[in-house]
């Protein structure tokens, strides 16, 4: 009886240990929490400003009804920027986010577009650290403090 009772107090302090979170964590998550959010809201403000030049650099890049996809990635961005911010549904968020910003590295930065700019291999490139930082907070989740307890069971 006595080493169930031990062993039961080592599992209750592993679990404590696991959930416990240093002040220093806590403040990463939010940081890259407001550091995803804000690159979303730049973008869907600049979408905003120019909806017409949003529309011709979609039209640009070959896509179907320029107008109509700039205003459903402007709604999409809106969206994330809201789940980033509060937590909620923030898993889907950041996995849809991964998948965004991997659709767009190649649709507008992609291997066509580098023998007339060397540039966008870079920014090619850069969407793909962008994505894994997205895939890396999908793992872990928004963190406990400020953030909306919505989303996927177990994770937010």
């Amino acid at each position: 009886m006595s080493s169930q009772i031990t062993q039961l107090q080592t599992t209750q302090s592993q679990t404590q240990a696991q959930t416990t979170q240093a002040p220093w964590q806590t403040a990463a998550i939010l940081v890259a929490r407001l550091i995803f959010a804000a690159v979303f809201l730049m973008a869907v403000t600049f979408k905003f400003m120019g909806m017409g030049a949003t529309a011709g650099y979609i039209a640009a890049a070959g896509f179907p009804f320029p107008l109509f996809l700039a205003w459903c990635a402007a709604l999409l961005e809106v969206a994330l920027v809201l789940c980033f911010l509060t937590g909620a549904f923030f898993t889907p968020a950041a996995l849809i986010a991964a998948a965004y910003v991997l659709f767009l590295g190649f649709s507008f930065h992609g291997p066509s577009h580098w023998a007339g700019n060397q540039a966008e291999f870079g920014f090619f490139v850069d969407h793909f650290s962008f994505m894994a930082g997205l895939l890396f907070a999908a793992v872990h989740g928004p963190g406990r403090v400020l953030s909306l307890n919505l989303g996927w069971p177990g994770r937010a």
